[in-house]
């Protein structure tokens, strides 16, 4: 066979994708892409679902990682943690992003296919609500959205059930010698985290003295990277929601704008913050 005859026919046995596994089928390609189905005329509709689509992709990675990285913290692997930790952190810059795109969709553009939703709501995730409760914001009225369906609310309840990625830290800075009270190694992980005085001097003695707690002082900058990408994501989601439905009730109930903003407030590691102050 003429070298060149041979080329080409390797060529086109490498482009068959028949026999073996494509592209499309390793990442399921038809069914995600079909997943679409606007139940408006608007032509904005397509925007709204793929944004709230990829953010729950991001989100369920999020998850994969925070689950990992809490476990890696409760059994002492902290490199792999902190890998984690910081993929956490470049997710939400991601999630942060994709506010940015919505925010294209002006309020005429949203009214029209507002109707359509009915009371359906991102408040209404459960992905989101699992990664709350899995940064420490445990609030039992929380489960209450997610008890329509059997398998989500397990999922939910296991979150607020188990130790915060905060609650695990917080024991390991126990483990290793620092001033931690027995009351917050071991506790009720379902109730919501209360600040202490006598934890933010565990975190300052780290704090002020990096090199003898390393890898303490390395978690606790990992948490601060988490809180702050948090709070960006949570802060576009409001500035977005205020500039496309204003003052609005949310279309799952909630008061819109007002309750988001109410979760600004919300602090995930409040030592770690307060320290600064006392450096």
């Amino acid at each position: 066979m003429h070298q060149t005859e041979k080329i080409v026919q390797d060529e086109k046995a490498q482009l068959d994708f028949s026999q073996s596994m494509s592209y499309g089928d390793y990442l399921h390609l038809d069914q995600i892409l079909n997943a679409q189905h606007p139940l408006s005329p608007a032509h904005d509709e397509m925007l709204f679902i793929v944004q709230h689509q990829t953010s729950e992709l991001w989100m369920k990675l999020m998850l994969h990682e925070l689950t990992a990285a809490t476990h890696c913290i409760a059994t002492e692997q902290l490199p792999d943690a902190f890998k984690m930790l910081s993929r956490v952190t470049r997710i939400m810059e991601q999630l942060v992003n994709a506010w940015t795109v919505l925010s294209t969709m002006t309020p005429p553009e949203y009214s029209a296919m507002r109707p359509y939703l009915a009371s359906s709501s991102g408040f209404q995730s459960a992905q989101y609500r699992c990664i709350e409760f899995s940064l420490g914001n445990k609030n039992a009225a929380m489960l209450k959205p997610h008890a329509h369906r059997a398998d989500l609310l397990a999922q939910v309840e296991a979150a607020y059930c188990a130790p915060s990625l905060y609650d695990e830290a917080l024991r390991l800075l126990a483990r290793s010698g620092l001033a931690i009270p027995s009351e917050y190694v071991e506790r009720d992980w379902t109730q919501p985290y209360v600040a202490s005085d006598v934890v933010e001097q565990a975190w300052l003695a780290v704090y002020r003295n990096p090199k003898q707690h390393w890898d303490l002082y390395q978690l606790g900058e990992k948490l601060t990277d988490i809180e702050d990408a948090f709070r960006l994501w949570r802060f576009r989601h409001v500035t977005t929601v205020e500039r496309v439905i204003g003052f609005k009730r949310g279309t799952g109930g909630t008061g819109g704008v007002s309750y988001l903003r109410k979760m600004l407030d919300v602090v995930l590691f409040p030592e770690i913050w307060r320290l600064r102050t006392e450096l």
